[in-house]
């Protein structure tokens, strides 16, 4: 339900997302690559996430939430 104002109709209740974004990582001959579930490209999102996994050894695979 989308609301115009943060008051919500009586007996309903909103609380924050907190859960972040599920990926998966891996690295290949140098390069990483970040994708979400659907397969869309993340690296360009989260350079962070991308220059850390730089440093993992070849052909590792992660799958985690961020």
């Amino acid at each position: 339900m989308a609301l115009d104002s943060p008051e919500l109709p009586a007996g309903w209740a909103a609380e924050p997302k907190w859960d972040g974004f599920r990926a998966a990582v891996s690295t290949d001959a140098g390069a990483v690559v970040l994708r979400s579930r659907r397969g869309t490209q993340m690296g360009p999102t989260f350079p962070e996430i991308v220059a850390g996994t730089s440093q993992l050894p070849e052909q590792t695979a992660l799958d985690g939430v961020m």
